[in-house]
């Protein structure tokens, strides 16, 4: 399929260090339904870290990323919420503030960068969803999903806070059970949909971030599905790479939810090799799919 969309890809940082699965899933069915993905060539952190830490530090690298798409001509999109979510509120605190802003463009100058409002922000599920369509997707499928059930985890900031805009509506999001939908799988309802994975506890508060993570886990199980689907790697992280140790919390070993990311079962769906997805990187049970 002929490239008509083009974005500029933004890693950010956990994608590139322990959750090499997105991206590679990402790189394989993108360019299938028309979409180039552009290096962002000396892209940052995103600046999510610093936020509580230094403002102003927080804002370079937001905008320095923002600047360096605008300097590229192309919008940028994010696969993690994180970083989806720290690029628009300072996007939208740049615009605000003049002050913060000058001071901003003023630390860039140095560099050679220019920051541009202009610059779009779109999440992995807006592209598909909204750009790509969900029609071209089911167009795209050869290998339906009958018959498969799947669970989807949205996570906290893809939703929060509304007032930044955000990629659905935040109390009852429904894009990503389309997006399911078109695979030719079931996506099912469940009360703990909106639940948090935990990760924002992870690195102070351990075993609250665990429990959070086995109880939603706990959750999705009882209601029989075949799997999971995320759409983030912090949520990825504490659902799939964490789930034995959530079990171990919880001391319930009877826990075992296939997770995973949105766009694998797409490339499954598409065709695409199980190899090139990234699959055998999945820690918790996939198998238990793949082999069906």
């Amino acid at each position: 399929m002929k490239a008509k969309l083009r974005f500029a890809l933004y890693l950010g940082c956990t994608v590139q260090t322990e959750q090499y699965a997105y991206e590679l899933s990402v790189r394989e069915v993108l360019p299938r339904l028309g979409v180039e993905l552009v290096p962002l060539e000396g892209a940052s952190c995103c600046g999510h870290p610093l936020r509580n830490v230094s403002t102003p530090l927080w804002l370079y690298l937001a905008a320095r990323n923002l600047a360096l798409a605008g300097g590229q001509g192309v919008d940028v999109l994010t696969l993690c919420n994180g970083c989806h979510l720290s690029l628009c509120e300072a996007q939208r605190l740049l615009s605000d503030d003049g002050e913060l802003r000058e001071r901003v463009c003023s630390a860039l100058e140095v560099e050679g960068l220019k920051y541009t409002p202009d610059v779009r922000v779109y999440h992995l599920l807006e592209v598909l969803h909204d750009i790509v369509g969900v029609g071209t997707i089911k167009s795209a499928v050869s290998r339906p999903l009958a018959g498969l059930r799947f669970a989807c985890h949205y996570g906290c900031h893809l939703l929060r806070p509304s007032e930044v805009g955000r990629p659905d509506d935040p109390e009852n999001p429904a894009k990503l059970e389309r997006l399911v939908e078109a695979l030719g799988a079931e996506a099912v309802d469940y009360p703990e949909r909106l639940d948090c994975c935990g990760a924002e506890l992870a690195m102070n508060y351990s075993d609250a971030a665990l429990t959070m993570a086995g109880m939603k886990l706990r959750a999705v199980q009882r209601r029989g599905v075949d799997g999971l689907v995320v759409v983030c790697p912090f949520c990825m992280r504490m659902l799939d790479a964490k789930q034995d140790a959530a079990k171990t919390v919880l001391s319930d070993q009877s826990i075992e939810v296939p997770v995973f990311y949105y766009t694998q079962l797409l490339g499954l769906a598409m065709g695409v090799p199980k190899e090139k997805l990234g699959l055998e990187l999945n820690l918790s049970p996939v198998d238990k799919v793949l082999s069906r």
